[in-house]
């Protein structure tokens, strides 16, 4: 996530590029040079990989301002309407390489989401970053956020996307632009998952280093500001967020977790006390979840132990495992694509609209435990899940096992697997 970056304008005559480009690629090693210097932050280059994942590059999908590549992995089985998510690789990585090894392509294959990739190079960024941190970027209508927004539009056009159902995640630079897209896009995204990643403007008053490690505290009202002031006229909901962070994270410093969470609960106007915490995973990912007035986990921290720097994944063929471990910065623990999914809503829990003729009608929702407890129509305790209300024991907590229940009265839920209208 270094700062060091270099791109050429398309609006450049001709014949200046040349020349352009012959004194960014001098400048392009020197600010190499220096970032090493400064403390190794760097990803050390990846080795190169065979891609595993078939993916469509598309080579004009609207205003550009960013210089980005757009890249999509349509699943065989395509939802009809589908819900999109935009995947944003790390420093020295690639699209290709996140969708290789991050695991979200077997979520889209079971679920039928468009995933699309954005991708940068060493003509905007020496090591290969999105510039989270340049004014020129981090903006609401210019550079890579534009970008960015416009391959969601694209999207919408091209594949027959649902607006209403958009969301981002990605892995440093990537996580960190995750936040730049919730903060100046929040009218696109539904939600999005940061993954060792930075809270929003934290370069306003320092520098990304700084910011990267030992990171910047700021108070919850500070880090919402920044928020606010990234589309100031904005008055509609803000997106859900889920925060993921190794324990021993020396690239991005852990208390980057912390504020983020402050940053976002602030913004949803809650206060920075989780209102549920639980163990999740092979590994014991510890969950902190802070809910909104109408019971729903609006911002979640995933602190994921023992690793450093990288997405969680955990690979092999069970229904909770994903993703690949050959190239720096995945690292297996946990399958973090499947919680992020679950967090974007993705996997499943369904019900009608209520009968306009009988407000008082019971209403049916289906889906797995983990499902039921993220909406909260259900807790858990000793990794097992209870019915809101009646407090029936639904079985183990997780995705697999799956219930029908019947909310009759508003709030007060039945396991109804065979019975429900």
């Amino acid at each position: 996530m270094p700062p060091c970056h270099r791109r050429e304008r398309p609006s450049e005559p001709v014949s200046a590029r040349a020349a352009v480009r012959r004194l960014r690629r001098t400048a392009g090693r020197l600010c190499a040079a220096l970032a090493v210097a400064a403390g190794g932050l760097l990803f050390s280059p990846a080795p190169a990989a065979h891609a595993a994942v078939p993916l469509e590059r598309v080579g004009d999908f609207g205003a550009d301002p960013g210089s980005l590549d757009m890249y999509v992995y349509r699943p065989a089985s395509l939802a009809p309407d589908p819900a999109v998510v935009v995947a944003l690789h790390g420093c020295t990585q690639s699209a290709q390489v996140y969708a290789d090894n991050s695991g979200l392509t077997t979520f889209a294959d079971r679920h039928g989401f468009l995933l699309v990739l954005a991708g940068t190079t060493s003509a905007n960024n020496v090591s290969s970053c999105f510039n989270w941190f340049q004014a020129t970027d981090n903006r609401r209508g210019q550079g890579e956020a534009a970008s960015i927004r416009q391959m969601v539009a694209h999207a919408e056009s091209a594949y027959g996307a649902d607006p209403a159902r958009t969301y981002v995640t990605g892995l440093s630079a990537g996580g960190a632009m995750t936040s730049v897209m919730l903060a100046t896009y929040p009218d696109v995204f539904e939600a999005g998952a940061v993954i060792a990643g930075i809270p929003y403007n934290c370069t306003k008053d320092t520098g990304p280093f700084l910011c990267m490690s030992p990171g910047t505290d700021r108070t919850p009202a500070e880090w919402t500001r920044r928020v606010r002031d990234a589309y100031p006229s904005y008055t509609g909901p803000w997106p859900r967020v889920a925060v993921w962070h190794g324990d021993d994270d020396t690239t991005v410093a852990p208390l980057n977790a912390r504020e983020l969470r402050d940053q976002w609960t602030a913004v949803h106007g809650i206060d920075q006390t989780p209102d549920r915490t639980s163990v999740i995973g092979p590994n014991s990912t510890r969950r902190e979840q802070y809910l909104n007035g109408i019971g729903q986990v609006t911002v979640e921290v995933d602190r994921v132990p023992s690793i450093g720097h990288g997405t969680p994944v955990d690979p092999g063929s069970g229904p909770q495992q994903c993703g690949r471990t050959g190239t720096a910065h995945f690292i297996d623990s946990i399958c973090s694509s499947l919680w992020v999914s679950e967090f974007f809503g993705l996997t499943g829990a369904t019900g009608p609209d209520p009968d306009p003729d009988d407000p008082d009608a019971p209403v049916c929702w289906s889906g797995s435990n983990y499902a039921h407890v993220q909406a909260g129509r259900a807790t858990t305790n000793g990794g097992h899940t209870y019915a809101k209300g009646s407090g029936q024991n639904m079985g183990l907590y997780n995705t697999f096992v799956t219930h029908t229940l019947k909310e009759s009265p508003a709030g007060h839920y039945v396991v109804a697997d065979d019975n429900c209208p």
